[in-house]
C-alpha cells in the first residue's frame, strides 16, 4: 500500500465534548465564556475548525439551551481570531433502556429523543459553518445506552442542514455508518463537497488498530475530505496516522484529556502539539478560510430578533 500523505491539512479542534469529562480535568470549558476563550486559543495555536457543545455552566453537564449556543456563537464570531465554527447536531438522540429484563419504560434520567427539527433549532439559529451529523445508531460502553439516529431520521437532519445552507460533517464511528454515508450522497441527501470524520477507538464502534482505520480510508471515495481521531492515549499518534493515510487532524478535550501522562492538557495545547506534528512530517497546516474555500463554507451571523 502506497502513502498518501496530506501535506496540506487542517486541524479541528473538539473543545469540550457532551461527556462526563467536566470533574476529572480544570481545563474541560463549561460556560459559553470559557468555551469560546478555549475555541480562540486554540485558533491562534493553529486548528481552523473549532466542534462545540455547550454545557451547564454550574453543572457542567452536557446540554441542548439554545441561549447557550446563540451565546457561544456571538462570542466567537466577535473574536478578531478567525476559526470555522462546527456545532454539534448530535444530541437529541440518546436512550437510555431499563434493566435487560424490563428495557421499559425508558429510563427519564438520560433519555433525551426529540425530533429532527428540534435537535437542529440551534443550527437554524446560530448558522455555523458547520454541523456533525452522526450516520448511524451506536451501543457505547454504558451498559444500557444507545446513541440512536435512524436512516430515516438522518435523512430528515440532512434535508434540514442542507436547506439552512450548513454543511453538514457526517461522524463515521463504524464502517456501517460509512456505507449509509455513501447512500446518503447517493440520494442527493448530502450535496458535494463531503466532509466525513472518522471516528476510531470509541466503544463499541470501530477499533484504533492501524488495519480497522486503513480499511475506512479505503472504503471513503478519494472526492471526500476526511478527517480522524482516536480518543485518550491514541489521539496524538493518530494526527501523524491520518496524515500519512491524506486525512486531516482532530485533537481536543472532548476526546482526551491528557497531553502527557500525569499531565492534564488545554485544548491549545493539545493543537500545538498535533501542529507540530504535522509541521515536522513536512506539512503546511490549512487556515480557517483556506478551509471554507476548500470546502465551500458560509461564514454567517446568527439570525437576528429570536
Amino acid at each position: 500500500m502506497s502513502l498518501k500523505v496530506n501535506n496540506n491539512p487542517f486541524i479541528t479542534c473538539a473543545v469540550t465534548g457532551s461527556g462526563a469529562s467536566q470533574d476529572r480535568s480544570p481545563h474541560v470549558p463549561r460556560s459559553p465564556k470559557q468555551i469560546a476563550e478555549s475555541c480562540i486559543d486554540a485558533a491562534k495555536a493553529g486548528a481552523a475548525v473549532v466542534h462545540c457543545h455547550v454545557r451547564d455552566p454550574k453543572t457542567g453537564t452536557p446540554s441542548r439551551d439554545l441561549a447557550l449556543y446563540r451565546e457561544l456563537t456571538e462570542r466567537v464570531r466577535d473574536s478578531t481570531q478567525d476559526v470555522v465554527l462546527n456545532l454539534t447536531a448530535g444530541m437529541g438522540g440518546d436512550l437510555v433502556f431499563g434493566h435487560p429484563e424490563a428495557p421499559f419504560p425508558l429510563c427519564a434520567a438520560g433519555t433525551d429523543l426529540v425530533g429532527a427539527t428540534e435537535r437542529l433549532e440551534h443550527i437554524r439559529q446560530c448558522l455555523p459553518e458547520i454541523c456533525t451529523l452522526d450516520c448511524g445508531t451506536m451501543n457505547f460502553a454504558e451498559a444500557d445506552y444507545v446513541m440512536a439516529n435512524t436512516p430515516g431520521m438522518l435523512r430528515a437532519m440532512a434535508k434540514i442542514i442542507t436547506d439552512l445552507g450548513v454543511r453538514p460533517e457526517l461522524e463515521v464511528f463504524d464502517s456501517g455508518h460509512l456505507w449509509l454515508a455513501k447512500q446518503l450522497v447517493a440520494e442527493g441527501c448530502i450535496a458535494e463537497p463531503v466532509m466525513i470524520q472518522l471516528c476510531m477507538g470509541i466503544p463499541w464502534g470501530a477499533p484504533d488498530d492501524l488495519n480497522t482505520f486503513m480499511a475506512m480510508v479505503n472504503n471513503t471515495p478519494d472526492s471526500w475530505t476526511f478527517s480522524a481521531f482516536s480518543i485518550g492515549r491514541n489521539q496524538l499518534p493518530f494526527s501523524a496516522a491520518t496524515i500519512l493515510a491524506g486525512g486531516n487532524i482532530r485533537v481536543g478535550l472532548e476526546d482526551n484529556l491528557w497531553l502527557a501522562k500525569g499531565q492534564l492538557a488545554t485544548n491549545a495545547q493539545l493543537v500545538e502539539k498535533a501542529a507540530t506534528i504535522a509541521i515536522n512530517m513536512g506539512a503546511q497546516l490549512m487556515t480557517a478560510a483556506q478551509v471554507r474555500e476548500k470546502m465551500q463554507l458560509v461564514k454567517r451571523a446568527p439570525l437576528a430578533n429570536i
